[in-house]
């Protein structure tokens, strides 16, 4: 099930903006499952500048080796040390505990252009 909170992007990550302004990237379940075991996450430094639908970082698992993708543009205010650390919790709680970055959006109206949960279901039935 995809939280009604997030928006998607049709790579397969989510975004969920926080009462602060902050928003937190990820990606889906239906990614995690797609790539099977995670086994290693390469993400940004803190400061780095992320552009909305370019790679920010990649995931590795033991299927294949995969580019991340933003779904907004803006300044990385924090990576998950814990799943660069514990990469497996990508895959037992992508929506959770597996996040990747905290970014201060440089264009929050960059959030229409992304998928509702319920967009994003349709999206991957046709997958």
């Amino acid at each position: 099930m995809n939280p009604e909170d997030c928006r998607y992007t049709r790579e397969h990550e989510w975004v969920r903006m926080e009462d602060d302004g902050v928003a937190v990237v990820g990606i889906t379940d239906y990614a995690q499952h797609q790539l099977g075991d995670v086994v290693y996450v390469d993400l940004p430094e803190v400061g780095t500048t992320v552009e909305q639908n370019q790679p920010f970082g990649s995931i590795d698992s033991v299927k294949t080796a995969s580019d991340l993708f933003s779904p907004l543009s803006g300044e990385v205010l924090e990576v998950n040390q814990a799943a660069g650390d514990s990469p497996e919790l990508v895959n037992s709680d992508p929506y959770g505990e597996g996040w990747m970055l905290k970014v201060r959006p440089s264009d929050a109206s960059q959030l229409d252009l992304l998928m509702t949960a319920g967009e994003y279901a349709e999206y991957t039935r046709e997958a």
